[in-house]
C-alpha cells in the first residue's frame, strides 16, 4: 500500500487524462448528430483522434528531451483543454476533426510523460504491483468516463467546458509532486518491418484489434442511438464493453500461458466472428444491449494482448521495446482507417455494418492465422501473458523487465 501511495500523483494524473479523454469520443459522437453532421464525418473525428494520437506517440519522447518532464506535460495538458473547450465555438466537423487531431496528440504526450515517469521510479521487485495499480486506474477511470456521458448534454458548452476543466486538472498532481523528474530515455525506434518480419500473426493481430475497438468506441455511440438507446444509456452500453474486456483478461491470459498463443488467438477471433455475425442479423433492445457489448468487449479487447504476446515470444529482452513501439505504431494504423470506414458502412448500410466489418475482419485473421501455423512451430518459452494498455509508445519500456524475468 506505501508503494502505491507513492505513485499517487501519476496515479491521480492518469485518472484525469482518461476521465477527459475517454468522454471526448462518445461526446462527439452524440453531439455531432445533434449538429446534423453526417455518418461519415461523424467516423472521421474518431479517425482525427488516432492521427493525432500517433503523432504524439513519435513526437512526445523527444520533447521530453527538449523541455522536461513536467513542462512538456503542462503544454500537452494545454493543448488537450484548448481542443476540448473550443468544439463549441467552431461547430463545423473539419474543425472539430483539426481539434481531435489536438486532442489525440495530447493523450499520447500525456502518457508517455506518465508512464517514463513511472519507468524510471519502479524496481524489477516492484514492477508487477506498480502495473497492476496502473491498470486498475486507467480501466476504472475508462468506465467512470463513459458513464459521463448520461449527464453531459450533447452540443452543450457545459459539457465541453467540464471536459476541459479534466485536462485542466491532471496537471495538479504531476505538478505539485515532490518526486524528482527522472532522466529522459531515448525515443525507441520504430522498425515496423522488423516486427512483420519478427511475427507476421501478431502484427495482423494488433492491426485488426486496432481495426475493432477504435470504431466501436467512436461509431459505437451512432449504433447504439440507432437501435434506440438514451445518452445514459449509451454510457452504459460503451462502459459495458470496457467491463467486458476487463473481465476477460485472468481466464483468456490463463489459456494463453498454458496452449499455443496462435490457437487461442485464433479461438477468439472466432468467438469474435460468432458476435459480430449475431449483431449484424439481430439489433439487441434495453438490457439485452448491454450484455451484447459485455459479451463483444469480453470477446475483443484480449486480441491486442494477445498479440503483443505473441510477438515477445519471439523476441530478445532487449528488443521488446521497440518491438512494442513498432506494434503500437500498426495498431494506430488500423485505428486510423476503422471510424471512418465504419461510419461510411453504417450510412450506406444501416448500423449493423459495424459488426459486419468487424467480423469480417476478423474472419480474414482466422484464416491468415490457420495459414501461419503451417508455416512453422510455436516459440518456447513462451513470456507470461499481460494485459498492455495501448497508452503511449514507452509502455513496452515500463513492462519490458517484467516479461524478461517470465512476469
Amino acid at each position: 500500500m506505501r508503494l502505491v501511495i507513492s505513485f499517487a500523483a501519476l496515479f491521480l494524473s492518469v485518472s484525469f487524462v482518461q476521465l477527459g479523454s475517454g468522454a471526448l469520443g462518445p461526446l462527439d459522437a452524440l453531439s455531432g448528430m445533434a449538429a446534423g453532421f453526417s455518418t461519415t464525418q461523424i467516423g472521421l473525428l474518431g479517425s482525427a483522434h488516432f492521427a493525432g494520437f500517433f503523432v504524439g506517440c513519435w513526437l512526445a519522447p523527444r520533447m521530453l528531451g527538449s523541455v522536461g518532464h513536467i513542462r512538456a506535460f503542462a503544454a500537452f495538458a494545454a493543448v488537450g483543454a484548448i481542443g476540448a473547450i473550443a468544439h463549441p465555438l467552431l461547430v463545423d466537423p473539419l474543425a472539430w476533426s483539426a481539434l481531435r487531431v489536438m486532442t489525440g496528440f495530447a493523450v499520447a504526450g500525456a502518457y508517455t510523460v506518465i508512464e517514463v515517469w513511472i519507468n524510471a521510479k519502479v524496481t524489477n521487485a516492484t514492477r508487477g504491483r506498480v502495473l497492476g495499480a496502473y491498470r486498475v486506474v486507467d480501466l476504472g477511470a475508462s468506465l467512470v468516463s463513459q458513464a459521463m456521458i448520461g449527464f453531459l448534454q450533447p452540443a452543450s458548452y457545459v459539457s465541453y467546458n467540464i471536459v476541459a476543466i479534466l485536462c485542466c486538472m491532471c496537471l495538479i498532481p504531476l505538478t505539485l509532486t515532490r518526486l524528482p523528474q527522472p532522466e529522459t530515455p531515448a525515443a525507441p525506434r520504430l522498425r515496423p518491418m522488423a516486427a512483420i518480419r519478427l511475427s507476421p500473426l501478431a502484427v495482423a493481430g494488433v492491426m485488426i484489434a486496432g481495426f475493432t475497438n477504435p470504431s466501436f468506441r467512436m461509431v459505437g455511440p451512432v449504433y447504439a442511438a440507432e437501435i434506440g438507446l438514451t445518452p445514459g444509456q449509451i454510457g452504459i452500453f460503451l462502459g459495458a464493453s470496457i467491463l467486458g474486456g476487463a473481465l476477460s483478461q485472468i481466464p483468456v491470459g490463463w489459456i494463453a500461458d498454458k496452449m499455443d498463443r496462435r490457437v487461442v488467438l485464433i479461438g477468439v477471433s472466432a468467438l469474435a466472428l460468432a458476435v459480430c455475425t449475431m449483431l449484424t442479423w439481430y439489433a439487441p433492445r434495453g438490457t439485452d444491449a448491454y450484455l451484447a457489448a459485455l459479451v463483444f468487449g469480453f470477446v475483443t479487447l484480449p486480441l491486442y494482448s494477445l498479440s503483443t504476446a505473441h510477438a515477445n515470444d519471439f523476441a530478445q529482452p532487449h528488443e521488446m521495446t521497440e518491438l512494442n513501439a513498432s506494434l503500437l505504431f500498426l495498431y494506430g494504423i488500423g485505428a486510423i482507417v476503422a471510424p471512418l470506414m465504419a461510419s461510411a458502412l453504417i450510412a450506406g448500410l444501416g448500423s449493423s455494418a459495424l459488426f459486419g466489418m468487424i467480423g469480417a475482419a476478423h474472419g480474414v485473421l482466422i484464416l491468415f492465422g490457420l495459414w501461419r501455423m503451417t508455416r512453422r512451430p510455436g516459440p518456447r518459452p513462451r513470456t507470461a501473458y499481460s494485459y498492455v494498455p495501448r497508452t503511449s509508445a514507452m509502455i513496452g519500456r515500463l513492462m519490458r523487465r517484467r516479461r524478461a524475468d517470465g512476469g
